[in-house]
């Protein structure tokens, strides 16, 4: 069967009757018809409430909806159903989106998606390609958002199993406990496909698709990663509040950003590079120990110039050098030798 969030994805709410009941770590309850979608076709399930129970779970077993809840019903009784419509909006929104990018990728590139998933913040279909070029990805964009603009009706047919129609629809099969119809999600002119998720019934309420690019995928596949409608404009509410933080951090504006973290991450470099620990222990009238750390490289060249300087003896590795003086009160000298090497090093970078 079809259940009411199948048959209309904007509905927000039903009353219907309470089947039965059985413990499974809470309760599961079965509906005659339910407008909260069992997780399926890639698209995690919806949550909501029952009589104001939460629901905490919706799965598909056969042709019934089981909603796990931690509060029982009585059974056959009239219960109000309602959906988290903000989650079930962006699930409408993200899957609507993946079989537009679908159909345009396969257009535009005869590039067949071979799964996808919708992520808690981004999404991600699985393209038969080892690899994309920019221009592929900018060119899939510009399409389906121009195919958005052009406000694109979709709708939803259901076809039983032995009409001929079903043959000429695509899909990547049916799962083996499927009953009854099935489902085709039709974008006007674009796209036919067997899929039991809910779906926008107009392109235009997708807003628009940004894919953010591409990731390497497994069995030498492609992973093309987006965001649709109010995903994007999260997104954009984000990354302006990211870069609203640099702008103040870095007292530049937003197009320097790129080139003055650069600078920091050499001026860091550069410390890294030079920073010296020198440490003595003594009676400045006459001797007793030092330590010199630092990068192993300067540190191998300083740490004997300090033993002499100091008229004592040391030895070291690894980045440390340490020993015996029997002058502690040239430190000072010792020091400036190092003040002058960070200086020289300073000037040569």
């Amino acid at each position: 069967m079809a259940f009411w969030c199948q048959r209309d994805s904007y509905a927000r709410e039903t009353e219907g009757s309470n089947g039965k009941k059985e413990v499974l770590s809470g309760f599961q309850v079965v509906l005659e018809d339910t407008v909260l979608f069992p997780e399926g076709g890639g698209q995690p399930d919806d949550r909501g409430t029952i009589n104001d129970i939460s629901v905490l779970r919706v799965t598909r077993r056969g042709e019934q909806a089981d909603h796990f809840t931690q509060t029982p019903l009585d059974p056959g009784s009239q219960v109000l159903v309602r959906v988290d419509w903000e989650r079930r909006f962006d699930h409408m929104q993200q899957h609507s989106g993946q079989h537009l990018i679908t159909a345009v990728a396969d257009h535009l590139f005869k590039l067949k998606t071979t799964s996808w998933e919708l992520g808690r913040f981004r999404s991600a279909i699985e393209l038969d390609t080892p690899s994309m070029t920019a221009e592929q990805v900018a060119a899939i964009e510009q399409s389906v958002n121009e195919k958005i603009r052009d406000r694109l009706p979709v709708n939803v047919r259901e076809l039983s199993l032995d009409d001929p129609e079903v043959e000429q629809v695509s899909g990547r099969g049916l799962p083996d406990d499927h009953a009854g119809p099935i489902r085709v999600v039709n974008i006007e002119g674009v796209d036919s496909n067997m899929c039991c998720g809910t779906h926008v019934s107009n392109l235009s309420d997708l807003q628009v698709i940004k894919i953010l690019g591409t990731e390497k995928g497994k069995k030498n596949r492609t992973n093309l990663i987006f965001l649709s409608g109010n995903r994007v404009l999260k997104w954009m509410e984000r990354s302006h509040g990211t870069e609203k933080a640099l702008t103040a951090l870095l007292k530049c504006g937003a197009e320097d950003h790129v080139e003055a973290v650069k600078k920091l991450q050499n001026s860091t470099k550069i410390l890294q590079k030079e920073t010296l620990l020198f440490l003595t222990v003594g009676d400045e009238k006459g001797g007793g120990l030092f330590l010199l750390a630092g990068p192993p490289a300067s540190v191998e060249t300083l740490g004997p110039r300090v033993a002499e300087v100091l008229e004592g003896k040391g030895a070291g590795k690894k980045g440390r050098f340490q020993g015996k003086a029997t002058k502690m009160s040239r430190r000072m000298e010792a020091q400036a030798l190092l003040q002058d090497y960070i200086s020289t090093q300073s000037a040569k970078e």
